[in-house]
């Protein structure tokens, strides 16, 4: 039995949520797994809860110790809606915070970075996990992936930019350990996969694992931001192909050991999470 209290998980369908959810049942700790519409979850106690719909969140609160955070999809300013649930959450009794942000955003920085900046003062125990583009971008329901099955295609203004792509297995690992271990890591972590690629190197790993052909359109910022624009809000979509662009000048291009010591065991390679994928047929 666990011996930490119950986390409650944002997101718990989503890319890292489910695999947090999973990861953290499988260790025998208590769930509450938190999504729009508190879809049942093996091991785990749904419970409906939506960023923008503050009755559903005492809720979800209560019982519950600690917090996985995955911000609203597609919000240029989440810490308008975040910051007055996180200090709901810690009047309701959360004393652990772990909010999922991004390698591209430091603290203070867009978006969620104000979130982070923020979580520290809110919160005795706390960690931002800060990872690196997903590996599964390439593999789910992501526009780059819809567009490797749809047109032999990925599309960005990264141009030869090398990114240090992560599995989101490797980041729900460090999000259980900073859930539950005794001590929480109080500090953001930077997390990557074992090396750095650039987007031609993905295209012809996808090529060979898959024996399709996939290949790199390199756009110009404005032509990523205008193709953007027809998924997401413009806002959303001028940070999305800064973000392209700061990959472009190097931004991107480092590999951490982080998902090694916080794990115990080294990250996935890009090639061994496809070939597996490939084998499942998923």
């Amino acid at each position: 039995m666990s011996t930490t209290g119950t986390t409650l998980v944002i997101g718990a369908t989503g890319t890292t949520g489910s695999r947090t959810v999973a990861q953290l049942t499988a260790a025998g700790h208590r769930v509450k797994a938190a999504g729009r519409r508190a879809t049942p979850v093996a091991d785990a106690e749904p419970v409906r809860f939506d960023w923008h719909s503050p009755a559903t969140h005492a809720a979800a609160l209560d019982g519950v110790d600690r917090v996985y955070l995955v911000p609203p999809l597609g919000d240029s300013d989440p810490a308008a809606t975040m910051l007055p649930f996180l200090r709901q959450a810690r009047t309701a009794g959360v004393h652990r915070a772990v909010l999922l942000s991004s390698s591209a955003i430091p603290e203070g920085g867009p978006a969620v970075g104000t979130v982070h900046r923020a979580l520290p003062g809110l919160f005795p125990q706390w960690a931002v996990l800060r990872p690196s583009w997903f590996m599964q971008n390439f593999t789910g329901t992501h526009a780059h992936a819809r567009s490797i099955r749809d047109e032999g295609s990925i599309w960005t203004a990264t141009e030869s930019g090398r990114v240090g792509f992560i599995d989101a297995e490797d980041i729900a690992a460090v999000a259980v350990r900073a859930l539950t271990d005794e001590q929480a890591p109080n500090t953001d972590l930077l997390l990557t996969g074992p090396e750095a690629l650039g987007y031609d190197d993905i295209a012809a790993i996808v090529t060979e694992v898959t024996g399709r052909p996939v290949v790199h359109r390199r756009l110009s910022y404005e032509q990523m931001r205008d193709r953007l624009t027809a998924q997401v809000p413009v806002e959303f979509a001028a940070l999305l192909a800064g973000m392209d662009r700061a990959i472009a000048a190097g931004a991107e291009d480092r590999i951490t050991d982080t998902v090694l010591r916080l794990t115990g065991r080294p990250p996935r390679t890009f090639r061994a999470l496809l070939e597996s994928e490939t084998r499942s047929g998923s």
